[in-house]
């Protein structure tokens, strides 16, 4: 499987363009993984409102207690004391189902941010990249036939500009008609050198 071309300027060109995809790809990696850092740093909002709700829970469990001691009045006076720590448990959940969003919200914005680059990369680079290998496969299996040489001839024919052609054989078109192997030769090798196959 030939990866680059034959071409020293094409193969420059190549190499250039999966180095630029691959610096691209790690790019938008770290990104991804700062924006979601960045996102999941706001998770401590939820930890102080969890630390809060404890303070708040145990001072008033605290005051409960001390207040359930007194003779005659206890209950009374600890009730509102009890009422207030079921405040503090609220606040503890609040602030604990606030860091589960916030680190979920981390990640998949993370996410996000690192894919969708990386997608439009492979999209477009990867799209180039396998083209260029299935075309240089395809016409090096045509080369190894003397059937396969006479169509990549034509193909030459067919793409090639004129005065190029003309430069290279006095009569492509005739020759290839006739079967020269002479002019089937300098046309296969001229498709050969376009497709990155030959240099």
């Amino acid at each position: 499987m030939q990866l680059y071309s034959a071409s020293p300027l094409v193969r420059s060109r190549q190499v250039l363009s999966d180095v630029a995809a691959i610096a691209a790809i790690v790019l938008s990696i770290v990104l991804g993984a700062a924006v979601g850092a960045a996102v999941g740093a706001l998770a401590a909002l939820g930890r102080g409102v969890e630390e809060a709700g404890e303070r708040l829970q145990g001072s008033m469990t605290d005051a409960a207690k001390a207040l359930g001691g007194l003779p005659l009045v206890g209950d009374a006076a600890s009730a509102p004391f009890r009422d207030a720590s079921k405040v503090g448990a609220s606040l503890i959940a609040s602030g604990q189902d606030q860091q589960r969003l916030f680190e979920t919200l981390g990640v998949v914005i993370g996410l996000l941010v690192a894919l969708t680059p990386i997608a439009v990369v492979l999209t477009v680079w990867l799209r180039r990249r396998l083209a260029f290998v299935r075309q240089a496969r395809a016409a090096a299996a045509l080369a190894s036939t003397s059937e396969g040489r006479g169509l990549l001839a034509l193909r030459a024919l067919m793409t090639a500009p004129p005065a190029r052609l003309l430069a290279l054989v006095p009569d492509p078109a005739g020759g290839w008609r006739a079967g020269d192997p002479a002019v089937v030769s300098v046309l296969t090798d001229l498709e050969l050198r376009r497709t990155g196959v030959l240099r």
